[in-house]
């Protein structure tokens, strides 16, 4: 701007905005010039000089100022770059320049057609400037490109120099690739990305992770950023998404947070936990976040080629949609992580939810180029029916799109896998069908801030067992509950006033007096049914002090260092061994009463659990305190005496996570074209 407003009376810029908009088909472009000049020069224009829809499109680009400066700026950057290269060459002479092309002079004895011909052989084009008034046949141009262009341009322009006597037609060419800067390694990966959330791209990835080891590869998961509520903690005392462990578990390897390098962990509707390689650095808005990012970028391509280095494959995934503009601009996990490692990428539609085909074709449209290279193929998941009604669609959808399709997956019910997030549990549990034989009633407060609700997981295979999700208080009234429990939180102080506000509180309490119904809290519903809550440094509010249920008397303080472990612990009442792991910031102690035990003691002999001697109110920090089988129908049936039922005694259903991998697995292979993804594997690069 500051050149056209100290430009000379009579200097005319012509500006190409079909160029700097790319918007081809419309024609648009403007001059700058003297008022004077633009008068006179406008008497000799057409009364129509653009079309209507030309106009409109110029008037809406020119508001959009923060386009212009980042284009200006990224060119700025990349054209810097591109010259200093140029000048490492000994035989070109790069001119400066302040538009997105170069002007160069041969130095050598070669010539422009030379050159001209040597990169045509390598699908570069050129600008010939021999026919320029005032330069010779040592003079050509070249336009600025993306970062991965320039830097081939720059090896092929060597290749040409290096060595004169040797022929154009040499066998070593340098090969070009569309995909964005090569990492270190050269490992296939295989993504999923999909046309929204919860499109089933972690189930998906899981499937195909197990799959692979079923054919011999050496594969690791891969996931940049996972934003969930529900984590997990490795055996390093690293903190990760639950949705990568249990990838990882599909194929067969102990959790790693480098498959998880940034985590995020809601706390409030504009700010979250952010939790970079297992440990958290702190609670950030989404403004400060988006900033964060940038420094985030080294780190989850570490992590990538750490881990890539030792597998024979990655299975990546991809988060929410790939296509959301609003986001694209800051992507580390979509796909600028497809393009860092050349991944192969597979689209993951939901057609339970609707409009798939639209969905697929709207996604295809809002990707840049380079995007759409990445794209493989199709995936349509959740179906139910026949799939020859979708073939019209199908073969619209690849002709439209020029991408095949890769599989029609069904919606596979009762699968008994982890769900990731907390709307696939409200939505995934909602649907669940009351159990005919299902004797005990099992009811979970649904919290704002839920996390880590895959605690219950295991009961959705008991059959004795029938569990709800209570979203009001009118559902703690209207049923009658054997158990309720009151699970982890990612913000306690927050959720907490939530009870007290819905009224929750109140009939939990009253529920409790009765003393009918075991009343359990998890983690943070540990903490809430205690007397107090202290969050002296503000890790989840501004307040310092909150009163709990009081329902056992204990008092919990929010600590700076997050406990993150796995442990192995004992449930004193039974004898029975547990296994789970803690994670929380705080620590709890219990007053001295007579009423009060320690329900749970971890490995270390420290009590993590505590309850009244009845065992009608207890809690402990332990996740997975149900996954142990033995443990489980204990507890299930210490409800079934309360209800003067008899107890079964024995284990009736095994929490087997491997048969039911092994079940995704075949699914996926009936219904999908895994020798093609093979293909894609062994081809890639």
């Amino acid at each position: 701007s500051r050149m056209y407003e100290n430009r000379p009376e009579n200097v005319i810029v012509l500006l190409s905005l079909t160029k700097f908009y790319a918007i081809p088909g419309l024609r648009l472009g403007l001059m700058i010039g003297s008022e004077k000049i633009i008068s006179q020069i406008k008497e000799y224009l057409p009364p129509w000089s653009i079309n209507t829809i030309s106009q409109r499109v110029g008037e809406f680009f020119f508001q959009d100022k923060d386009y212009r400066e980042k284009t200006v700026s990224y060119i700025k950057t990349l054209r810097k770059e591109l010259f200093n290269k140029l000048k490492s060459i000994p035989e070109i002479h790069p001119y400066s320049s302040d538009a997105n092309f170069i002007l160069c002079k041969i130095t050598s004895k070669r010539d422009v057609s030379y050159v001209k011909d040597g990169l045509l052989k390598k699908n570069i084009i050129i600008r010939d400037c021999s026919n320029y008034k005032g330069l010779d046949s040592k003079f050509f141009r070249i336009a600025v490109k993306k970062k991965e262009e320039n830097k081939y341009l720059i090896e092929c322009l060597k290749d040409i120099f290096s060595n004169t006597k040797k022929t154009i037609n040499s066998k070593k060419t340098i090969k070009y690739t569309p995909y964005g800067p090569k990492t270190s390694l050269n490992t296939p990966a295989i993504m999923f990305v999909g046309t929204c959330s919860n499109a089933g791209k972690s189930i998906l990835s899981a499937g195909l992770c197990r799959i692979l080891l079923q054919e011999g590869f050496r594969v690791a998961p891969f996931k940049a950023q996972n934003m969930s509520l529900n984590s997990y903690v490795t055996k390093d005392g690293g903190e990760m998404g639950r949705a990568q462990v249990l990838q990882a578990q599909a194929c067969k390897l102990d959790p790693d947070v480098r498959m998880n390098p940034v985590l995020l962990k809601p706390s409030s509707d504009t700010g979250s936990q952010v939790i970079v390689m297992g440990e958290p650095v702190g609670n950030m808005k989404v403004d400060e976040y988006i900033k964060f990012k940038k420094e985030l970028l080294s780190t989850v391509r570490q992590a990538y080629d750490s881990l890539a280095s030792e597998f024979d494959v990655i299975v990546i995934e991809g988060a929410g949609s790939p296509a959301e503009i609003n986001l694209k601009s800051h992507d580390i996990t979509n796909m600028e992580m497809a393009r860092y490692s050349k991944a192969n990428t597979l689209l993951v539609g939901d057609i339970d939810r609707g409009g798939v085909f639209a969905s697929f074709i709207g996604t295809m449209q809002l990707l840049d180029k380079w995007e759409r290279d990445l794209i493989k193929g199709l995936v349509i998941n959740k179906f139910r029916g026949d799939k020859s009604l979708l073939y019209p669609a199908i073969r619209y959808t690849e002709e439209f799109t020029g991408k095949p399709f890769f599989g029609v997956i069904p919606y596979i019910k009762n699968l008994g896998l982890p769900e990731e997030d907390s709307v696939s549990f409200k939505m995934g549990w909602d649907k669940i069908k009351q159990k005919q034989d299902a004797i005990i009633k099992i009811g979970c407060i649904d919290l704002p801030h839920i996390s880590n609700f895959t605690d219950l997981d295991p009961f959705l295979i008991e059959p004795d067992v029938d569990i709800k999700i209570i979203k009001n208080p009118t559902q703690l009234k209207d049923k009658e509950f054997d158990a309720i429990i009151i699970p982890g939180s990612k913000n306690v102080i927050k959720d907490n006033e939530y009870l007290i506000e819905s009224g929750v509180s109140e009939i939990i309490k009253q529920i409790a007096i009765k003393k009918s119904t075991q009343i359990i809290g998890i983690c943070g519903g540990f903490q809430i049914i205690g007397k107090t809550i202290h969050d002296p440094y503000n890790i989840e509010s501004d307040q310092k002090n909150t009163k709990g249920l009081g329902l056992i008397p204990t008092v919990s303080e929010l600590k700076k260092q997050k406990t993150l472990i796995q442990a192995t612990a004992v449930h004193l009442p039974s004898g029975l061994k547990l296994k789970g792991y803690e994670i929380h910031h705080g620590k709890t102690i219990c007053e001295t009463t007579d009423d009060v035990i320690c329900v749970v003691k971890n490995h270390k002999g420290e009590p993590i659990g505590y309850g009244t001697k009845d065992l009608k109110i207890w809690g402990t920090y332990l996740h997975g305190i149900f996954d142990e089988d033995e443990f489980r129908r204990w507890f299930i049936d210490s409800l079934r005496k309360e209800k003067g039922i008899n107890p079964l005694k024995k284990i009736i259903a095994h929490y087997d996570i491997e048969k039911t991998l092994d079940r995704l697995a075949q699914v996926m292979r009936e219904n999908m074209n895994i020798n093609k993804v093979i293909e894609l594997i062994k081809n890639r690069g």
